[in-house]
């Protein structure tokens, strides 16, 4: 693709739509851009309310134009280019879809729409073969996860891609495991400090999570995974004692997205890469890179053959880090130097959701005899070895947690253990397992 002068349709004009438009209008900036060859303005502006004032720094009236009217962008022929940070997934929807059917090249940074259409996404942008698709934000940030997995492993096979990637939840763990807060109270004051939202389902149930590793599954391996089919688990039911069995086994406790291969492709039989992806609370020992990422910054480490292992680590969310990432894409595109193909090369892949590894599973009862065999026969019944049992001083006998380790396991024998745990009379709640890093 050749350089292009762009002319860009904003649709959206909030925190990162905002700081979109300041730094790509700034005049210091605009040098550095036009010495790069990039020549790019937002010609126009869509937004709900156009009586509201939007705080831009750097607004002409000659160059700017605001408007309510989707149509307005999407049929001027002089727009060649849409930025979709609008939010929510309907409407952005059909301005992403009509952009592309228009022949207008689109950035979005919008994760629920990329990762539940990729598949018509993919195919749409097929058919459209001189539209450039760019999406940068829409996973970790301000960290430039999506280039790197669409540039920089080419010569390499991945084998995982794993990270914490919402800040709301690493900030909440991370203060329950520093001042022993429970969930509760850490999730008010994170909605008091405007990281989580008056309803935090996205974030604290795992749906954010689960959108970005979706994404990031594609470029990873190449096959489209559906963010309904990835196994999800959120942080409720994480407590102040679970980081001090973690503690215990010198690791911590972290909110990951994790996609792995297990099997490669079989080219004798065709058999295609076998891959799982998950999103759960994990058992993280601290010598992992993983672990020592605390507050609201997120990291995506990322194993291959070549590299082994490659930490990026930097801010999840944020005005100038998210507008940061959608410029790069902008930046990118001006240039020529946008991907042909976004979502790289489809390949075949089978979405294996019953995962094996340790798992943690802690159980919640009311202390007398005979329990640890109780517990043993569930799992010896579900072909569940256990490597370890912890408990920590008995206070209350009526109300007594410990934790089993288990080996390696599958996911579906761990769930059936804790079935047949969970059904015992001394047990006072279904216990909670989690994969351990």
């Amino acid at each position: 693709m050749s350089r292009a002068s762009l002319r860009i349709g904003l649709f959206g004009c909030g925190t990162v739509g905002g700081g979109v438009f300041d730094l790509l209008h700034s005049p210091a900036r605009r040098q550095t851009f036009a010495a790069m060859g990039v020549d790019a303005l937002v010609a126009k502006i869509c937004v709900q309310n156009l009586s509201k004032d939007r705080g831009l720094q750097h607004l002409s009236p000659s160059e700017t134009a605001f408007t309510s009217s989707y149509a307005e962008i999407l049929e001027d022929p002089s727009i060649n280019c849409v930025v979709e940070l609008m939010g929510g997934v309907d409407d952005a929807k059909d301005v992403v879809f009509g952009a592309i059917k228009a022949g207008k090249h689109v950035i979005t940074a919008n994760k629920a729409l990329v990762a539940n259409f990729m598949p018509e996404l993919v195919q749409l942008l097929a058919q459209h073969p001189d539209v450039r698709f760019g999406y940068e934000a829409a996973v970790a940030g301000g960290i430039p996860i999506i280039h790197t997995l669409q540039n920089a492993y080419n010569a390499d096979t991945i084998t995982e891609v794993a990270g914490i990637m919402n800040g709301t939840t690493n900030y909440m763990l991370s203060k329950m495991e520093a001042e022993g807060v429970a969930y509760d109270a850490v999730l008010q004051e994170a909605q008091d400090l405007g990281y989580a939202e008056a309803n935090p389902s996205a974030d604290v149930d795992g749906f954010d999570v689960q959108s970005k590793i979706a994404i990031l599954s594609k470029l990873a391996f190449g096959g489209v995974v559906k963010p309904a089919d990835i196994p999800t688990v959120g942080i409720s039911r994480v407590s102040a004692a679970d980081f001090e069995y973690a503690k215990m086994m010198d690791s911590t406790i972290k909110l990951l997205g994790v996609a792995k291969l297990l099997k490669p492709a079989d080219e004798k039989t065709g058999k295609p890469q076998e891959v799982a992806v998950y999103v759960s609370p994990v058992v993280v020992k601290h010598s992992n890179v993983i672990a020592s990422i605390s507050g609201a910054t997120n990291l995506v480490n990322v194993r291959s053959d070549n590299l082994d292992s490659s930490a990026y680590v930097g801010p999840g969310a944020g005005r100038f880090p998210t507008a940061n990432s959608v410029m790069n894409d902008i930046i990118q595109l001006a240039r020529g130097d946008a991907p042909l193909d976004s979502f790289k090369a489809s390949t075949p892949l089978t979405l294996q959701s019953d995962y094996e590894a340790h798992f943690y599973v802690r159980i919640t009862i009311t202390d007398g005899l005979g329990i640890v065999r109780h517990v043993g026969q569930a799992a010896e019944e579900s072909g569940v070895s256990i490597y370890s049992i912890l408990q920590a001083p008995i206070v209350d006998r009526a109300n007594v947690q410990f934790v089993v380790t288990t080996e390696t396991s599958l996911l579906s024998k761990v769930r059936s253990m804790c079935q047949k745990i969970a059904e015992l009379p001394f047990v006072q709640e279904e216990p909670l397992y989690l994969p351990i890093m």
